[in-house]
């Protein structure tokens, strides 16, 4: 086999050397166009699973990297003057030039053709020349953008501008370091690479000494950058003035920069990655961004992997399938951590009024791979000062405090998610609906939603959703409450109200969900007369006379759900449904007083928020649900959101369910763990209202992070509750929590336990015998 590795970057370097080691027959060739001693910033870091790999797959490079690894535990966050730190995170670094050297070294040994200054030749040549051609020509990748068309790109720049520098002493720690100055935030990301010399005398004069050395990272939002005039400066100023600025972080040392350049990150995504004979590898294939260390990694971790692949596989069709099939989920995985990172550092300025300690715990979270649980198990000290700061009681995980919305106090952050069930009669909820919200009541939440309620027949999505438009439907209500406050006490039981507008007239979800009824249409309505889907019913657009007698359905509700003793309501302005179509811009083409600009779309939904609040007993709250974007070109941006939260807080609402998507059919969303918290968490910040976030949040170790952190008030989970009725009584249960925050119900106590499974502290089979 003849392989051309495109690249001279650690992923190349690596993946030559494991080839060629697998199968010395092999012919590799590794082109680089710089020299070998050139290189793009200073340090790496490697986590312990990639060494891991690295010393299974080749135990000489394992030997040399861990010689020259410098190793920390601690993490610093330094905010307003405070440092905060937080250890038993442990990191491994060394040089990148060192790094480099090593593989060199190791290709060479094992007789790899390295090939540097030297320009590889064309991708159709190389392909047509070698069986297997090795894409590893980073982020600016010549041969991705030769075959973009098979792999089919997308690369989304971002918006801070970030440079790589290093300082000639080594951090005793990864530090983050942020500056708050009259052009605005900036931050510094720093960790060390090379320990001071082992071997030097600690009496020689400090001039002779080698300190060791540092990675420095500065990074700032591209208006901050033009503000402080970098983008003015020649090649020196700038890092002179970088120093300046972090002084303390550097104690009044300098900063080198190693013809580094300001630049702006960039995440690359491909459709596919590979061509033929041709690979992607590395950043060609995907990058990750800084803040979380992973470029490197992911290079080296992809090199095992296609080697392995390759190794493994009968021919090579099947070799590069495997390799995609095997490392795809796993970048995806990092690249959700990386953006939510990314995203963080880029929000920086929202949470700079957080109390110190606490912003340090939302640094430390921001990426979600770091979680509360895992937290205290690094460093307990931390995390405990942090759970007090923010008014845990002792012992009290911070799903389990207590919040206040206006008249109602909920005993914990917990919430059943409007979920619905399709399962009424002429709107009437019932034996069903009674059992289904009174168990995940006995189930430990501090408040549990209906599905969404229809004000009107009309309103509904399906024939089987339930409705407050009889008093029959109101007395059949009031019977779950009743159970709810008698065998739950503390538990709080909510109601969503809500019009399905142009996606109503449906079949049952799972008869074919969001298809038109085969008989028995109702007609709809809508801010336009746009139909949700190619084929499907066209709503009628509302005259003002309609709007008016919505109005009034929404008001008469109300005023069933106050008398069937609900303790909290929430008007459903998401999801595509009629009022959230008047919030659209996709949805609302409306040319009146309803229509148009952002303040006219907001018009109507504001008008019935403040119908229903004005008949709506004033103790108890009122929330909200949007969704803060529709995941398509041209919908509601998160700015917006800011805005519409803004707007309903200003009215009277007490909270904001914040819920994304389902608005417009060609929806394209980013779904991940916990992917629609970050508008939660920018609403609660910018608009200065409390919020509920949802969306893929499934483990109490989830819920604990987010409120901790300060990124949402409550959590809101729906699919957990269908798993298990009583998740979260099984929440504190496995945090050996007992105390107000849950209560078991007297009849269950004796489940509080988990029951006892057959035995695993067997001894083990002795398969070695001592000499």
């Amino acid at each position: 086999m003849r392989v051309a590795v495109v690249g001279g970057g650690p992923g190349g370097l690596y993946t030559a050397a494991l080839l060629k080691r697998l199968d010395p027959g092999r012919e590799v060739t590794v082109w680089e166009r710089n020299p070998p001693d050139v290189t793009f910033g200073f340090g790496v870091v490697l986590s312990d699973e990639t060494l891991g790999g690295i010393e299974h797959a080749d135990p000489v490079v394992y030997e040399a990297l861990r010689k020259d690894f410098v190793r920390w535990d601690d993490i610093d966050v330094v905010h307003r003057g405070v440092r905060h730190t937080s250890g038993g995170h442990g990191f491994a670094a060394l040089g990148r030039h060192r790094l480099l050297a090593i593989l060199h070294e190791r290709c060479r040994s094992l007789g790899v053709d390295l090939r540097f200054g030297t320009e590889a030749p064309h991708p159709d040549r190389l392909a047509a020349d070698h069986d297997l051609v090795v894409a590893a020509d980073g982020v600016h990748s010549g041969t991705r953008e030769t075959y973009a068309d098979v792999f089919r790109p997308r690369i989304t720049d971002h918006r801070c501008r970030y440079i790589w520098l290093a300082a000639d002493f080594a951090l005793d720690s990864f530090r983050f370091e942020i500056a708050e100055t009259e052009h605005g935030v900036m931050q510094l990301h720093g960790y060390p690479y090379a320990g001071p010399s082992q071997d030097q005398d600690p009496a020689a004069p400090a001039g002779e000494r080698q300190p060791g050395a540092s990675t420095v990272i500065v990074e700032m939002r591209e208006e901050v950058w033009r503000a402080a005039g970098f983008a003015d400066l020649g090649e020196r100023e700038p890092i002179e003035r970088c120093a300046k600025i972090f002084a303390d972080a550097l104690g009044g040392r300098p900063l080198k920069s190693g013809n580094s350049a300001w630049t702006t990150f960039r995440t690359v995504v491909n459709e596919r990655w590979s061509h033929g004979n041709v690979v992607l590898l590395g950043d060609a294939a995907h990058t990750a961004h800084f803040s979380i260390g992973s470029g490197t990694k992911l290079a080296v971790e992809d090199a095992l992997a296609l080697a392995a692949c390759l190794d493994e596989q009968p021919a090579l069709p099947e070799a590069l399938a495997a390799y995609e099939a095997e490392r795809r989920p796993v970048v995806a995985s990092t690249q959700r951590a990386a953006r939510a990172s990314l995203e963080w550092f880029e929000n920086l300025g929202l949470y700079l009024d957080q109390p110190s300690r606490q912003f340090a715990f939302n640094l430390l979270t921001r990426s979600r791979r770091v979680t509360h649980d895992n937290l205290r198990l690094r460093d307990t000290h931390f995390t405990e000062a942090v759970e007090r700061e923010f008014g845990c009681p002792p012992a009290t995980p911070p799903m389990f405090t207590p919040f206040r919305l206006r008249g109602l106090t909920l005993r914990n952050r917990v919430v059943v998610s409007p979920m619905d069930m399709y399962s009424a009669r002429d709107g009437v909820p019932g034996d069903f609906h009674l059992v289904h919200l009174g168990a995940r009541a006995l189930g430990g939440a501090g408040l549990v939603m209906t599905e969404m309620v229809c004000i009107s027949p009309e309103g509904r999505i399906t024939p089987g959703c339930a409705g407050l438009y009889t008093g029959k439907q109101a007395e059949a209500w009031k019977r779950i409450t009743e159970f709810v406050h008698a065998q739950a006490p503390g538990t709080a039981i909510g109601v969503q109200l809500g019009h399905s507008g142009r996606k109503g007239s449906t079949r049952l979800m799972w008869e074919g969900m969001d298809e038109p009824l085969p008989e028995g249409n109702w007609p709809l309505v809508a801010a336009s007369p746009l139909p949700y889907r190619a084929g499907g019913q066209s709503p009628r657009e509302l005259s003002r006379a309609q709007l008016t007698d919505l109005r009034e359905q929404f008001t008469d509700a109300a005023l069933r759900a106050a008398r069937a003793d609900f303790d909290l309501l929430e008007l459903h302005c998401a999801h595509g449904y009629l009022l959230s179509g008047f919030l659209s811009p996709l949805t609302n083409r409306r040319t009146d007083a309803y229509g148009g600009s952002f303040t006219r779309r907001l018009r109507f939904p504001l008008e019935v928020f403040d119908a229903v609040r004005a008949v709506w007993p004033p103790e108890r709250p009122m929330t909200v649900r949007i969704s803060a974007t529709d995941w398509a070109d041209g919908g509601t941006t998160p700015e917006e959101a800011v805005e519409i939260a803004r707007a309903f807080a200003a009215h009277g609402a007490d909270a904001i369910d914040v819920s994304t998507g389902q608005v417009v059919a060609e929806e394209q969303p980013e779904f991940g763990r916990s992917y629609q918290t970050p508008y939660a968490d920018r609403i609660r910040h910018e608009a200065g209202v409390p919020v509920i976030a949802v969306g893929a949040i499934s483990s109490w170790d989830d819920v604990n992070s987010l409120i901790l952190a300060g990124r949402t008030d409550l959590c809101a989970l729906g699919r957990p509750h269908l798993y298990d009725p009583h998740w979260t009584l099984h929440a504190a249960a496995e945090q050996g929590y007992e105390g107000p925050g849950v209560a078991w119900p007297a009849p269950y106590r004796a489940g509080s336990r988990p029951p006892r499974t057959g035995r695993t502290d067997a001894p083990k089979p002795r398969l070695t015998l001592g000499s």
